[in-house]
């Protein structure tokens, strides 16, 4: 019989060790003279103004609502993250473009990407394409740079330098109803079509469903300009055309002791075009990219009493994708790549409060992550992760102080070629929050943080550019900030205030650097990544039904490639990195109508290592218009919306030679009942 891999013997025993925690919980549970009872408490109503969370917070945590989100007008989910201060999202361009995030530039393989608490992984590149999921069904987008302070959540998400958590809708059914319906319409410029379905049922007293389900289309055939010197020329984008299903299925359900389960299964299929860069004279692109995901996840969630929780979560994933090209330089003019990855991943984590002041949680996650290619000589690689989280929190009447240490072991197997060495590292993170007046909402925080990310499939095996000799990339945050929220004006109803300031080192940074006859994957970078994030929001109520919600912030950075002295892009800014970029975002609430307005703001950037004019690419504003009016009818409703994306028809690229669509249109009909 075969050996168990020792990764895997690792974490299953682990993962016992958290469960037999929750059986020591368990029983203290059966000792509380009033478990099982139910009391009946009477009804309190307290009136007072919401802080906002990001302020107590011990780490920075931007949030857009499920209101910020529709009012204002965003397209897709890397629009909706540009919002969030310190974020730099790479967009190919078009609404099929691939599109990115990276936390303080970072690299995207740093950030994760969680989907109702459940992180998403993608082991063969090491970075998620955000653009594929949907806005309609998100109810809370934020963004934690470190982790938040919830103590109660997946290892995987402790590892990561920062985190998009993206939560969706759980089903509201309200006045007796069993039933919640949702049609929408959306349509717009360049083809754009998208109609979608939700549907919320009551199955029982204690279990509800929900259906999500959309169709996309669009030709994304976008006029651009060409500019090389004096010449100009008026072009269409071409091969940008995508036509993508999705759909998720939940089940929520809550048991006679409080304890609750949620299931959750999700498909997505697309098949688009890849325009490629625009090179003068030469448009032509017949790249063409299939992808299809599916998983399924559970996660289950039990309070024993105020002292002990337990969280259980598991996952199946599946992903496939194929790349095809055309053209006289392949054997019998096609290329053909398929890719196929699985992910088993298990998750158990119990809290323990022993003080009010006190909490200590452990999280134990296991993962097997299996690559399949198409190609000659594949080496078939399964990767086996074990990561333990311990952490502990303080929170006293003004201090709050949080310590974290991830241990990491991930070992490997290949059925061709060579086995990188096993990895193991311990990885601590310290935060700290300080209220220095009672009196004042002020708080002074600070937070270090020390992060790796394991080199990708891709980095270790891809044909004769991969190197299973790459040591992981090690990337150190140090932050200090102070936030602050009051209402230092009558006419307003809060105004909130975050200041950031960072250094951020990336160490064995992996690039493709050249070797003899070929590009080989080596640990080379070093980058020291110093910046400031500043937030601002505040509403101003004109009326009982008049309101005006204002919300910006700015970026500082300064990301420099100090791997070679001799170099002679030695202290340049990294390409791609705007030293200053912003936004802007204003809601106007009426009985009549709604207006929502917001300007993007990105400074000058550079496309290759070296600052000089020939590699600059110019900076950009870019403005967006809504207008939205909502009606009821008893139990229906009816919501329409208008957008100008784009006002002033700017013509920008954020990835060079890859020109972002001009002013286009949309409209939206939402109608529930």
């Amino acid at each position: 019989m075969k050996k168990l891999n020792p990764a895997f013997r690792v974490w299953v025993c682990r993962i016992v060790m958290v469960i037999l925690s929750w059986s020591m919980a368990t029983a203290q549970e059966k000792k509380d003279s009033i478990s099982g009872k139910v009391h009946q408490l009477d009804a309190v109503t307290v009136t007072a103004r919401r802080m906002p969370a990001k302020i107590t917070s011990a780490t920075s945590v931007q949030v857009l609502s499920k209101e910020d989100l529709k009012n204002l007008g965003l397209q897709n989910m890397g629009d909706a993250v540009k919002r969030f201060a310190g974020t730099n999202v790479r967009d190919y361009g078009g609404i099929g473009g691939l599109k990115t995030v990276s936390v303080r530039n970072l690299g995207a393989a740093h950030t994760a990407v969680s989907y109702d608490g459940v992180a998403i992984s993608n082991t063969q590149a090491g970075q998620i394409d955000i653009g594929r999921f949907s806005l309609d069904n998100v109810s809370n987008l934020s963004l934690a740079i470190g982790h938040d302070d919830n103590l109660l959540q997946s290892a995987r998400l402790f590892a990561s330098a920062g985190v998009l958590n993206i939560e969706t809708e759980k089903p509201r059914l309200e006045d007796g109803r069993n039933t919640f319906t949702q049609l929408q319409m959306r349509g717009g410029s360049f083809g754009y079509l998208t109609p979608a379905l939700r549907h919320w049922q009551k199955l029982g007293e204690r279990t509800y469903l929900t259906i999500d389900a959309n169709y996309l289309h669009a030709e994304g055939d976008y006029p651009f300009t060409i500019k090389e010197g004096n010449y100009i020329s008026n072009e269409k984008r071409i091969n940008s055309d995508i036509e993508s299903y999705q759909g998720e299925m939940n089940l929520f359900h809550t048991f006679k002791d409080e304890s609750e389960l949620s299931a959750k299964a999700y498909y997505y299929h697309s098949k688009r075009g890849l325009p490629g860069a625009v090179i003068l004279y030469n448009p032509e692109s017949d790249e063409r990219l299939w992808d299809e995901n599916f998983f399924a996840q559970a996660r289950y969630k039990k309070a024993f009493n105020p002292k002990w929780t337990f969280q259980a979560q598991g996952k199946y994933n599946y992903s496939w994708n194929k790349y095809e090209d055309t053209g006289v330089e392949y054997t019998g003019g096609k290329q053909t790549d398929t890719n196929r990855q699985y992910e088993y991943y298990l998750s158990a984590s119990v809290l323990y409060k022993p003080l009010p002041s006190l909490s200590v949680s452990v999280s134990q996650d296991g993962a097997i992550n299996h690559l399949h290619t198409n190609g000659l000589h594949s080496p078939e690689p399964t990767r086996y992760t074990s990561l333990t989280a311990l952490n502990a929190r303080y929170q006293g009447k003004r201090l709050k102080v949080s310590g974290t240490l991830v241990a990491t072991y991930i070992t490997e197997e290949v059925k061709a070629g060579n086995t990188p060495d096993d990895r193991k590292r311990l990885s601590p993170t310290l935060s700290a929050s300080w209220q220095p007046w009672k009196e004042e909402q002020f708080f002074v925080r600070a937070l270090y943080k020390n992060t790796f990310r394991v080199p990708t499939f891709s980095d270790l095996y891809y044909l004769r550019v991969g190197n299973t000799n790459l040591r992981p990339e090690k990337a150190t945050e140090y932050t200090i900030g102070l936030t602050w929220s009051g209402t230092p004006f009558s006419f307003t109803d809060f105004v909130s205030i975050t200041v950031d300031g960072y250094y951020n080192e990336v160490k064995d940074k992996i690039i493709a650097f050249p070797s003899t006859y070929v590009w080989k994957m080596q640990n080379y970078g070093k980058v020291h990544i110093t910046g400031i994030d500043v937030t601002l929001a505040t509403a101003i109520p004109f009326g009982r039904k008049v309101n005006l919600n204002l919300s910006g912030n700015y970026s500082w950075q300064k990301a420099l490639d100090v791997t070679n002295k001799e170099a002679k892009n030695y202290k340049h800014q990294l390409p791609y990195t705007p030293e200053h970029n912003g936004n802007v975002s204003a809601t106007f609430e009426t009985p009549w109508v709604n207006i929502g307005y917001t300007m993007s703001m990105v400074g000058k950037r550079y496309y290759m290592a070296q600052n000089i004019k020939a590699n600059e690419i110019e900076g950009y504003n870019e403005h967006t218009a809504t207008l939205w009016r909502e009606f009821k009818w008893k139990k229906c409703g009816l919501r329409l919306q208008a957008e100008v994306i784009n006002l002033t028809d700017a013509q920008y690229d954020v990835i060079k030679y890859y020109p972002m669509p001009g002013r286009s249109w949309r409209l939206t009909g939402t109608f529930n009942f």
